[in-house]
Parts: C-alpha cells; structure tokens; sequence
C-alpha cells in the first residue's frame, strides 16, 4: 500500500508485517533543507478501514534500560512513532484465530529506523529503550480508567521474545504482568 497527497507525491508508503498480520510499518519521509526538516508522521488514510474518530494522541519519554510492556487491547489500536532516540519494540500475535498467532516479530525504530508501527487489536506490544527515547503513539480510543490495560510478561517462556535484555527497567504495573498460563482465558483477545 503507498498512500500519495493531491500532488501524487508518495507520503508515506506503508507495507505490511511478514510476520504477523495486520502489522503494518509507515516508512517516514524526511523533507530537509538549510532550516532544519519536516516529516508528516501520521495520515488517517494511511490505514483505510480504522475508525479514526476518537483519536488520543500521547507522549511517552524513556530512559535507556527501561522496558514498557507487553500490553494488549480489546478495544484500541496503537500507532508508534519515535521522533528521538531509539527503542526495540516487540510484538506477539495473542489472536487465537489469527493465521500468525503466537508469531512474535521485533524491530528497531527511531533515529536510525524512520518508521511508524500500525498495531492491531489483539496484538501484544511492548518496547525497549535502546537510548533515552520518546514514544509518540496514537490510538483510536480515549483512555477509559485502565479497562482495557492488559499485560503478559515480557519474560513470558510461552512467548519467547527475543529482546535482547535479561535486566529491563519495569514499571511497577509491568512487574505484576503474568505469564500467558496464568491469565484465563476469557481475559485474552478473542
């Protein structure tokens, strides 16, 4: 897919996951001259078929070491971008009838990487601050008081994630996610 402005110049050519579905990367164009430079970031039509209408735009600022995640939603997608730094992110597949469930796919985003990540519900997220790093995400639902905050392990043997990390920096709420064997069943994406 390569979504194109009114002057058919390409904006931001999107492809899709080859490891799991419904993953979808935005290759950011840089524009730069004498002044500095400009990236369009986001396009709802980008990712045709989302119901953008109740967008939340929101911020997340990481120091190296840290590592936020996995979460998942029922109700929400995200869409990551990363303006400074660099983070790892990591993703598995909890769709039981997704064709990739349990598929897990990691990649480097940020400074040395341009890329926006489409994430689709039912997909588990997460990421690693390679540097001090700022998370810029989108989502397609406000924020409902923690409802649709749910988390595996990031360490989850089931899962089997390579993160590249034995010591993360967790959150207190990330230190309490439990291993996919411990959530029932009525819990994880359907």
């Amino acid at each position: 897919m390569t979504m194109k402005d009114d002057a058919t110049r390409i904006i931001a050519p999107t492809r899709q996951s080859d490891r799991i579905e419904g993953v979808y990367f935005a290759t950011i164009r840089a524009f730069e001259d004498e002044r500095g430079r400009f990236m369009e970031t986001f396009r709802r039509e980008w990712f045709p078929g989302v119901d953008w209408d109740r967008i939340q735009c929101n911020r997340s600022d990481s120091k190296a070491g840290v590592l936020r995640g996995l979460h998942y939603h029922h109700h929400q997608i995200d869409y990551w971008y990363v303006p400074t730094g660099m983070v790892r992110v990591g993703m598995v597949d909890l769709r039981p009838n997704s064709p990739t469930y349990m598929a897990t796919q990691t990649l480097e985003i940020g400074a040395n990487n341009n890329v926006g990540v489409f994430i689709p519900i039912g997909v588990a997220h997460g990421f690693f601050a390679l540097t001090d790093a700022t998370l810029m995400y989108m989502v397609n639902n406000y924020y409902d008081g923690g409802k649709d905050e749910n988390g595996v392990a990031w360490n989850d043997p089931h899962v089997r994630l390579d993160w590249g990390v034995t010591e993360p920096l967790l959150s207190p709420r990330d230190q309490k996610n439990r291993f996919m064997s411990e959530i029932p069943i009525e819990e994880l994406p359907k």
